[in-house]
């Protein structure tokens, strides 16, 4: 089962800070209330759970659950057609831009 993200108090803690500092990761938050706070990762969990679960309310274990999150990102990155890249797989956009961007000097 997927579960709610950590709570607003974690990601703005003292110590969560300076553990993202030690690892050199750049913490980033949307202002509360914006209509875009969240809304990629809401839509990316709605559509693995429409496309996995489909009507179960959960997987029957952790292995289950990994392998088959797992076989759906690879699909999903390498096979899935998205709209915002001209309904092509990801990897098939990302080809075909990159070999028309110039070379660097």
């Amino acid at each position: 089962m997927l579960q709610r993200p950590v709570e607003p108090a974690v990601y703005t803690s003292k110590d969560y800070a300076t553990l993202c500092k030690s690892l050199g990761v750049t913490q980033s938050m949307g202002a509360i209330g914006s209509s875009a706070d969240n809304a990629l990762a809401e839509s990316f969990n709605a559509a693995l759970k429409r496309e996995v679960l489909q009507d179960a309310a959960c997987w029957t274990d952790e292995l289950t659950c990994r392998r088959q999150t797992f076989r759906w990102l690879t699909r999903y990155n390498t096979k899935r057609r998205h709209s915002w890249c001209r309904y092509q797989p990801p990897t098939a956009y990302e080809t075909a831009y990159t070999a028309t961007l110039a070379t660097a000097a």
